[in-house]
């Protein structure tokens, strides 16, 4: 197969490839939310750091699309121009780039000439939150070799993620002693209070509970509460919420106590793994009844029920996910140079 590259340098990538994006991504190992079509586009329509240099493979016979490298370059203050992926690095865990299952040699190998033939167009590479399972990561390292260039792969950091049996009592007896028993403890202490939950439906006013769990969320942390004061971040949040919802892919649910909202969780649900993204509570009020813990083992209960396969804490190693099961699963940043042949990671 003959894959001609497209060069899109200004925001018709989106225009141009809106129907054709997710049904590349559907086909391809790299299918994560956050490389969507959707995702992708209110990051860019959000932040916009810098100037869209992507990549788009199709094949040269069929003219079907094979791939999209979703890059931006970033002129950074010292002069250099640095090439990165659209979401990288905050509010997004897992990025890549896409090639069409069973075509990534093609496409990478495509996306590597066209690197080396367009050197005078940038001056580093560097692709962040690529997932240990990516093809990208196993093979296009040495495609660019091959071509010439330096490069380096690091862990960039951990994403503790539980691997879900078919039964509730299975989850449970998999947490080591000390957490069974700290969970048990703390269903048993919920369950005598007035206390219940929900998952936000088609019942509810969509906007309104994405307000209250944004107030939840600003209570929580003063680190939360400063990021939803930036006009930028409370922007994205809003709109990207709102389309994961008409896709299909957002779970927002909260535990209350005697009615009023005491937690919060705003995951996803997509290709078939629960995505725990961001969360809120009030634990000035109602911290002694832990109320994110019960929330989050109900979550955990409800995914098992649906035949989830993964409940993934995404990006951080925050104790909680741990005592909950979770197990680090790796993401990188590949460091790609073709200066001086000095690739180390900066």
């Amino acid at each position: 197969m003959i894959v001609n590259v497209i060069l899109y340098e200004s925001e018709t990538l989106f225009e141009e490839l809106r129907d054709e994006w997710n049904d590349l991504l559907f086909d391809n190992h790299a299918n994560q939310i956050f490389l969507t079509w959707d995702w992708q586009s209110i990051w860019w329509e959000a932040y916009h750091p810098g100037r869209i240099w992507a990549l788009a493979a199709r094949d040269e016979e069929t003219g079907r699309l094979e791939g999209i490298a979703p890059w931006f370059i970033d002129d950074m203050i010292n002069g250099k121009r640095v090439i990165r992926t659209i979401g990288c690095v905050d509010v997004t865990d897992y990025l890549d780039v896409v090639a069409r299952r069973g075509r990534e040699e093609a496409v990478y190998g495509a996306f590597g000439d066209f690197l080396a033939d367009h050197t005078d167009q940038y001056d580093e590479i560097r692709l962040c939150n690529v997932p240990e399972s990516s093809v990208a990561l196993a093979r296009f390292p040495d495609i660019l070799r091959e071509r010439g260039f330096a490069v380096d792969v690091q862990v960039q950091e951990v994403c503790p993620v539980v691997e879900l049996p078919t039964e509730w009592k299975d989850y449970i007896a998999s947490l080591d002693k000390k957490n069974r028993h700290e969970l048990r403890r703390k269903l048993r202490r919920a369950a005598g209070a007035a206390v219940d939950w929900y998952i936000v439906g088609s019942e509810h006013d969509l906007r309104a509970e994405l307000g209250c769990f944004m107030t939840l969320m600003a209570r929580s942390s003063d680190e939360k509460a400063l990021f939803l004061r930036e006009r930028q971040n409370a922007e994205f949040f809003h709109k990207v919420v709102l389309r994961m919802a008409e896709q299909g892919w957002l779970q927002l649910a909260f535990l209350t106590v005697n009615g009023e909202r005491a937690a919060a969780y705003l995951n996803f649900d997509y290709n078939n793994r629960v995505l725990v993204y961001n969360s809120g509570n009030d634990p000035a009020q109602f911290g002694h009844l832990s109320p994110g813990i019960t929330l989050l083992a109900r979550l955990i209960e409800y995914a098992i029920e649906q035949g989830r396969e993964a409940f993934d804490f995404l990006r951080g190693d925050e104790s909680y996910k741990y005592d909950m099961g979770g197990k680090n699963v790796s993401v990188y940043q590949i460091a790609i140079d073709h200066r001086d042949g000095d690739a180390a990671a900066r």
